[in-house]
């Protein structure tokens, strides 16, 4: 099976990935390839700034989609910093828990909030 490259700096415009809706463009395609049953690398080459909103959108919510085995095997990335890569794990490891079960973690938020 090819692998096919989304080269975020291209898709998103800019060295800054900041914005939910970049985050959006970049799940879509993702999402696309892996229905398409595609194998998925993500580049990051010439991206020099990557926020926890940004990430939350492009690979967050695809815990929501696909079954945690399909997004391991099928997606990969490179040209991350070693402290995007500690910021891409805790999107990755806190989407897991939500979409397990986000009624549940929406109700310890409120909780905590005192709603």
């Amino acid at each position: 099976m090819k692998e096919i490259t989304i080269k975020i700096f291209n898709t998103v415009g800019s060295s800054s990935c900041v914005a939910a809706d970049d985050g959006q463009k970049v799940f879509d395609l993702i999402k696309e390839g892996l229905r398409k049953g595609q194998k998925i690398l993500l580049s990051f080459q010439n991206v020099e700034f990557i926020t926890t909103a940004f990430l939350n959108t492009a690979i967050g919510q695809l815990y929501r989609d696909f079954d945690e085995n399909t997004i391991k095997n099928s997606l990969r990335v490179e040209h991350l910093s070693n402290d995007d890569m500690v910021r891409f794990k805790r999107v990755t490891d806190t989407a897991k828990l939500y979409y397990k079960n986000p009624e549940k973690l929406e109700n310890s938020i409120k909780e905590v909030l005192g709603e």
